[in-house]
This record gives C-alpha cells, sequence and structure tokens, in this order.
C-alpha cells in the first residue's frame, strides 16, 4: 500500500492504455480534430470522458445535461453510452464550435437523442425549470466558463434527481486555486477558490474533488 499517487509517465500512461477500454475511433477521430484547433485545450480529457461514461452506466443514466459543449466529446461519448432512448440537453453559445460536434453527432448516429441549446446555459437552465424538468436528469457536467459555476451548480442541484450525479471540471484552475490570494488573481480563481471551500460544507450533497484533468469535481445530490 502506498499513501502516494504514482506520478504519470508516458510509459504509464502507454500502459493504462493498454489495459483500460479502448477509445471508440470516431471518438479519437474527434480527439485528433480538436487537438489540432486553436482552443483544443478546452476538451475534455479522454479519462474524464470514460469516467463519466463509466459513471453513467453506473446509475443506469438516461437523462443528461452537459453545460458547455465545445466540439462535442464529451456529449458524443456519452450519446453513444446511453440507451436508445436516451436523451442529452446540451448547452453552448458557440457556433462555430458547436457545428463540429454536430457533425460528430451525425456520424455517431446519435443526433436523435441530443438537443442543443444555443444560448447562454443560465438561460436553458431557467427555461428548463420554468417548464418543470425538476430531479428529471440523472447526471450532468459543467464545464464551461469559471464565473457563473455557482449559478450553473444550484440550478443543476434542481434539475438533477436525488442520487443523481453533477461533474464539474476544471476546478483547479491549473493549480491556481490553490496559490496564495493576492490583489491581482482573477474573478474565476477567487470564484472557484470559494465555490471549492463551501462545497464540503453543503448538506444537500456528497462532494469528492479528484486531481483527473485539471481537476474534477464529483457531487452526488442526496
Amino acid at each position: 500500500m502506498s499513501q502516494h499517487a504514482c506520478l504519470s509517465t508516458p510509459a504509464l500512461e502507454q500502459y493504462l492504455a493498454g489495459i483500460n477500454p479502448a477509445e471508440e475511433p470516431l471518438l479519437a477521430q474527434l480527439r485528433a480534430e480538436t487537438a489540432r484547433h486553436r482552443k483544443g485545450a478546452m476538451s475534455i480529457a479522454q479519462e474524464q470522458a470514460k469516467l463519466m461514461v463509466w459513471l453513467a452506466q453506473l446509475i443506469q443514466a438516461r437523462n443528461y445535461l452537459e453545460i458547455g459543449v465545445f466540439t462535442g466529446y464529451s456529449s458524443t461519448a456519452m450519446a453513444m453510452a446511453l440507451p436508445e432512448d436516451g436523451q442529452i440537453t446540451a448547452c453552448d453559445i458557440n457556433v462555430t464550435y458547436t457545428d463540429i460536434a454536430r457533425r460528430y453527432w451525425q456520424q455517431a448516429n446519435v443526433s436523435h437523442k441530443i438537443q442543443l441549446h444555443l444560448q447562454p446555459a443560465l438561460i436553458t437552465l431557467d427555461q428548463l425549470i420554468a417548464r418543470n424538468q425538476i430531479n428529471h436528469y440523472d447526471i450532468a457536467l459543467i464545464d464551461a466558463d469559471k464565473t457563473p459555476t455557482p449559478h450553473y451548480f444550484e440550478r443543476c442541484l434542481q434539475l438533477v434527481r436525488p442520487g443523481g450525479i453533477i461533474a464539474i471540471d476544471n476546478v483547479l484552475l491549473h493549480g491556481r486555486v490553490a496559490q496564495a490570494i493576492h490583489g491581482s488573481e482573477s474573478e474565476s480563481v477567487r470564484i472557484m477558490r470559494q465555490f471549492n471551500a463551501g462545497l464540503i460544507h453543503d448538506q444537500r450533497i456528497h462532494p469528492l474533488t479528484i486531481p483527473l484533468g485539471d481537476g474534477l469535481t464529483l457531487i452526488q445530490k442526496k
């Protein structure tokens, strides 16, 4: 037994790739195309997407809510894993990025499972709440701009069912949340530091933050 995590190396990553389920060829193609994009670093890590799919299958998810689509890696992976009657509500504001996502949804034959809302996510979330979609979703992913994260979370907490999961990506901001506080830090760092610190005291949830990618927080709604 060891008290310390094993440091990642190229050899270890290659080994893990050999013992874990292989990446779907279409997802590998999408990941490669996204990597060539000028903002390719915004994409969710392959390992994070695999964990999301594993969790969705574990809780037998049918309804998935995604805030921040980008080029569609996570939504495509989830749509391929959901049952035929599964449904995804996807929120984004960028037509250029989501046009790539739409293309891969079509290639994966999962477009019928996905409803894309091209407007600010808070508007879509409020509309879903107004349409009484409370406790409707089994799992949600917040992977968008950091400053509104607390607002995204509060709305997801209404929309996700008890026992369901809310995942939040990029909660470590490349380690900046752990650095000493100084006057010139960005608003996103300040907000995420406060948000991260508050989760453990929230009696509505069971939270766990893991150092996967740029930090992934998993929250189970009580």
